[in-house]
C-alpha cells in the first residue's frame, strides 16, 4: 500500500462470510477436568497420538522437498546452526526465568515471561540504524496471513507461517533446516474470524511446541524436525481453532484457544512437555448450571450471567493467546475474549458476563483463579481483553508498584496491580464513544447512556477492529514507555436482536466501518503508563499497523499496513530509518545477537481480519503478499570487495568499469534476459529503467530475493562490486552501450 492509500475495510456483513460453520472431521474431544479454581488430578487428554500415528497427515521435510516459493535461494546452512540445534535441549525452566539476563537470543513469545519485548542489544542503535541493510529473505511459500514471533536459540530461528506450518532456519543466512507441516483440512479455515494465521511457537528442552489451526497441540524434535507427540486440545465438532502460541510454563505446555462465540467455551489447558499429557484445564466461564459447580469461581461466575440459557451458547471468553508470567508472585495472567453477542435487548439483561473479556490471574501448578480483572462487562462491543498483556515494576506516586499494563481493544489503557488485580489507573487513548471513563475506584468502565441498548444506527469509535488489537506490544524500561500500534476506525453500527443471531456469527451487532479519510486513522502510539499520556505518536496512513520491538540501543521498530518496516528514535519518535518490506506486516520484530553481530527479523504478510476483509487494501501496498522473513544487520564497513560511494561514483563514469560490467552480464545474465535485457515480468518491461536501487538490485542477483519466480542466487559466483558493476552498465543508455534492441520498464524480475 503506498502511504497515500487508506483502509477500504469491507463491511461486517463481509466478515460474516469467512465464519460459517460447517462439520469438520469428528474426533474425541478432551474431557472437561477442570474449571476456573479448579484443583484437578493430573489426567490425560485421552486424544493424544503417537507420532506413527500422525505421520500420514503430517510431513517434515527438507529444503529440496519444500514447496515451490519457499525457501531463501541457493542458501547453505552454516555448521554452526547445525550443531546450535542440540542447543535447544539445555533451554529448561532456569533459562527461561533468566531470560532478561540473557541478552543474545530470543527464547520465549515477548523474549522473556513478562512479555516487554524490549531487547537490551544495542549494536544497533539510534545513531547508526540508518546503515541497516538486508541481510536475507526467506519466503514460506505461502500466500495468507503471517503472524508470528520467531524464536532465536544460539544462531537458529524457529516459527511458523500460515496453516500452522514450522520452520526452523539459519538465522545467519536464512537457509532452511527443516520444516513441519501438520496438514490442516481446508475446512478449518471456515471455522477462523481471521485467516489461517498462527503466532508462533515455544521452546524447551530439546522439543518445540506448536499448535494447528484446528486445535491440534503437537511436540517437535528441535534438531529434525519429526513429530513427538500430538494431542487434540478441542471438541473439533465446534467452531473452536487455536492460533496462538504456546508457553512453557514450570515445565507445563500452556495453549488456549479461539473461535467464534457463541458455539465455543473458552479454556486453558496445560500438557506434560514429554508426553501431552494434560495436566489442567481451567474453563473462564461456567457451563450448564444442571451439571453443578465444579468451582466456587464458577459459581460466582454464573450469578452475572441472566437468563436460563445463557450457557448453551458457548459463554465465549477464548483465551487465544495473550499469557504473562511473574515467577515470584507465581501467578500466570491470561486475557479472555467476549462472549455471545451481549447486544441489544438482550444485553441489557446478561450481567457482567464473567470472565468475558477480563484479565484473570492463576496458579501455574493447577489452574487455580487468584484474582480477576474485568475491563469490559457484559460486553457489546466486541472488545475482548486478549492483547498483549506486559508485566513491569513502575515508580507510581513515589511507591515502586508491580503492574500488568494493556492497551485494551475497548480503547483504555490499564495500569493493574499484579499481586492483588486492583485497578491503578486507566485513560483512553483514543476518541471512545462508548464510555467517558473508568472509574478508580470500583475499575468499571462509565458508560455513555444508549451505546449497548440502540437498535437505530449509530456512529461509535473504537469498532469490532479495536483502538488496539493483537499486534505486539512492547516496554522500553530506559525510557518508560509502552509503544503500540492504536487506529481510529469511525463505524455505524446497529444493535440487533438476541433473534438475528446463529450459531458461529459474530455476534448480533451489525456494523459497517466508515472508511473515508476523515473517518480513518493509524498510528504509532509511545505511551507514558505512569502519567497516562500520550509521550508521542507517529502517525501512518492506514489502520491496522503492525508489533514493535524496543531496544536498548534507543529504537522502537514496526512493520506497516503499507509495506514497510520503520526505525524510530524511542526517546522523540523521529524516523530514523525506514525500508519496503514487499507486503504488508502485523507480526512483532525481534532482535538476536550471533557471532558478535545483531539482527533484526520481521514475519511479513497481510495478516488477520482486516486482511481478509480489506482484499483492495493489500492489494496497495506495491509488493506481492507472499509470506516472508526479512532479516536486516549494519552494513559491512567498506572493504576490497565493498566499494565505497566515492569508488562508485568514479565508476560510473569509467568506460573501462562499464566494459567489465557487459562482460559480466553477457556472462551470467544474458543466458535468461538476452542482449536486449529483457525482464521475466511482462511484456514491455525491462532491466534498463528499473527503479531499484542498489541494495535491492543486489538482494535479488546475490541473495535470492526473488528465487521463488525464477532469479537464482548468483552469490557463489559474484561479488558485491561485481553487481554494482551490472548495474552501472544497466543504467546506461543502449545508445551508449549498443543494445538498441533493449525495452525499458519495470523491476528486475
Amino acid at each position: 500500500m503506498n502511504q497515500c492509500g487508506r483502509f477500504p475495510i469491507a463491511a461486517a456483513s463481509a466478515l460474516a462470510l469467512l465464519v460459517l460453520v460447517g462439520a469438520a472431521t469428528a474426533q474425541l474431544p478432551p474431557p472437561a477436568v477442570g474449571s476456573v479454581g479448579d484443583l484437578p488430578a493430573p489426567v490425560s487428554s485421552g486424544s493424544a497420538v503417537s507420532s506413527a500415528a500422525a505421520a500420514a497427515r503430517a510431513s517434515t521435510s527438507s529444503p529440496a522437498a519444500a514447496d515451490a516459493g519457499g525457501g531463501a535461494g541457493a542458501s547453505f546452512v552454516s555448521k554452526e546452526a547445525t550443531a546450535a540445534l542440540a542447543a535447544v535441549a539445555f533451554l529448561d525452566d532456569s533459562k527461561l526465568r533468566a531470560a532478561e539476563i540473557g541478552d543474545s537470543d530470543w527464547i520465549t513469545h515477548g523474549r522473556t515471561y513478562g512479555e516487554q519485548r524490549f531487547s537490551p542489544l544495542s549494536q544497533i542503535d539510534s545513531g547508526n540504524v540508518a546503515n541497516l541493510r538486508l541481510a536475507w529473505t526467506f519466503f514460506t511459500g505461502q500466500s495468507r496471513g503471517h503472524q508470528a514471533t520467531p524464536i532465536a536459540v544460539d544462531g537458529v530461528l524457529f516459527f511458523t507461517a500460515s496453516w500452522s506450518i514450522v520452520f526452523a532456519v539459519d538465522a545467519r543466512n536464512g537457509a532452511e533446516l527443516w520444516r513441519y507441516d501438520p496438514k490442516v483440512p481446508p475446512e478449518a479455515a471456515r471455522k477462523a474470524c481471521c485467516d489461517v494465521v498462527n503466532r508462533g511457537v515455544a521452546v524447551y528442552k530439546g522439543r518445540i511446541f506448536s499448535a494447528s489451526l484446528d486445535g491440534r497441540l503437537f511436540a517437535l524434535d528441535a534438531k529434525s524436525g519429526k513429530l513427538l507427540w500430538e494431542t487434540v486440545t478441542v471438541d473439533q465438532a465446534k467452531p473452536y481453532t487455536v492460533i496462538g502460541a504456546p508457553r512453557v510454563v514450570k515445565g507445563r505446555v500452556l495453549i488456549g484457544n479461539s473461535g467464534v462465540a457463541p458455539g465455543v467455551r473458552g479454556y486453558l489447558s496445560a500438557y506434560h512437555p514429554d508426553s501431552g499429557e494434560m495436566l489442567w484445564r481451567t474453563y473462564t466461564v461456567p457451563g450448564d448450571p444442571g451439571e453443578g459447580f465444579a468451582t466456587s469461581a464458577l459459581q460466582k461466575a454464573t450469578a452475572t450471567w441472566k437468563g436460563d440459557d445463557s450457557w448453551a451458547e458457548g459463554g465465549g471468553g477464548a483465551v487465544a493467546d495473550s499469557m504473562a508470567f511473574d515467577p515470584k508472585l507465581d501467578l500466570l495472567y491470561v486475557g479472555t475474549g467476549r462472549g455471545p453477542a451481549a447486544s441489544g435487548a438482550a444485553g441489557r439483561q446478561r450481567g457482567e458476563s464473567l470472565y468475558t473479556s477480563s484479565i484473570l490471574a492463576l496458579r501455574p501448578d493447577t489452574g487455580e483463579l487468584a484474582w480477576y480483572y474485568q475491563t469490559t462487562p457484559a460486553d457489546a462491543g466486541d472488545f475482548g481483553a486478549t492483547q498483549q498483556l506486559v508485566l513491569a515494576d513502575l515508580t507510581i506516586e513515589g511507591k515502586l508498584r508491580k503492574v500488568l499494563m494493556q492497551a485494551s481493544k475497548n480503547g483504555f489503557f490499564y495500569v493493574i496491580d499484579r499481586d492483588t488485580g486492583k485497578l491503578i489507573s486507566a485513560e483512553h487513548y483514543v476518541e471512545t464513544t462508548w464510555a467517558s471513563g473508568v472509574d478508580r475506584a470500583g475499575g468499571r468502565p462509565l458508560r455513555r447512556a444508549g451505546f449497548d441498548s440502540n437498535e437505530d444506527p449509530a456512529l461509535v469509535r473504537p469498532t469490532k477492529f479495536g483502538a488496539h488489537d493483537w499486534q505486539p506490544v512492547s516496554f522500553n524500561p530506559q525510557t518508560g514507555l509502552v509503544y503500540f500500534a492504536a487506529q481510529e476506525i469511525l463505524s455505524n453500527y446497529r444493535f440487533g436482536k438476541a433473534s438475528e443471531r446463529q450459531t458461529g456469527q459474530t455476534g448480533a451487532a451489525r456494523a459497517s466501518e466508515l472508511l473515508t479519510p476523515e473517518a480513518v486513522s493509524g498510528q504509532l502510539l509511545a505511551w507514558d503508563p505512569v502519567g497516562q499520556r500520550e509521550a508521542w505518536r507517529h502517525p501512518f496512513a492506514q489502520a491496522w499497523n503492525g508489533g514493535t520491538l524496543s531496544t536498548a540501543g534507543n529504537l522502537v521498530f514496526e512493520g506497516s499496513a503499507d509495506g514497510r518496516f520503520l526505525a524510530l528514535d524511542a526517546s522523540s519518535g523521529k524516523e530514523l530509518w525506514e525500508t519496503r518490506t514487499g507486503g504488508a506486516s502485523g507480526a512483532g520484530p525481534i532482535t538476536y545477537e550471533v557471532d558478535g553481530k545483531q539482527y533484526v527479523t520481521l514475519v511479513s504478510g497481510w495478516n488477520g481480519a482486516a486482511g481478509m476483509a480489506g482484499a483492495d487494501a493489500a492489494m496497495l501496498t506495491g509488493g506481492e503478499e507472499r509470506g516472508r522473513v526479512l532479516t536486516y544487520t549494519l552494513a559491512a564497513p567498506a572493504s576490497g570487495s565493498q566499494p565505497s560511494a566515492e569508488d562508485f561514483a568514479e565508476l560510473l563514469g569509467n568506460p573501462g568499469a562499464l566494459q567489465k560490467g557487459e562482460r559480466l552480464y553477457r556472462e551470467h545474465c544474458a543466458v535468461c534476459h538476452e542482449s536486449a535485457a529483457l525482464s521475466g515480468g511482462p511484456p514491455g518491461h525491462g532491466l534498463r529503467g528499473d527503479k531499484l536501487g542498489y541494495e535491492d538490485f543486489d538482494a535479488v542477483v546475490r541473495r535470492g530475493l526473488r528465487a521463488s519466480k525464477g532469479m537464482p542466487d548468483l552469490g557463489r559466483w559474484l561479488t558485491a562490486k561485481d553487481t554494482r558493476l551490472i548495474k552501472s552498465y544497466l543504467e546506461q543508455p543502449a545508445a551508449e552501450t549498443g543494445d538498441s534492441a533493449h525495452q525499458s520498464g519495470a523491476a528486475l524480475n
